[in-house]
């Protein structure tokens, strides 16, 4: 069976994509390798993405399929 979690996307321009890694500290971590990012439940993520709304950076919501 396989469930669908969520990772947050973030795009600063020119440089290369970034993930969200960690959300417990202030800044919020970000990784550019996509299989460290961390794996969130929709309301979750959807609570980060509008804690960065103000920042330099466009956050996007991106779906991942994960088996259990």
């Amino acid at each position: 069976m396989k469930n669908i979690k969520f990772v947050v996307k973030l795009n600063r321009g020119t440089r290369a994509a970034e993930y969200v890694q960690r959300i417990s500290c202030t800044p919020i971590l970000t990784t550019l390798k996509p299989k460290l990012a961390l794996l969130m439940g929709k309301f979750t993520a959807e609570d980060v993405l509008k804690s960065m709304e103000n920042s330099r950076c466009t956050p996007e919501l991106v779906a991942v399929e994960v088996g259990e």
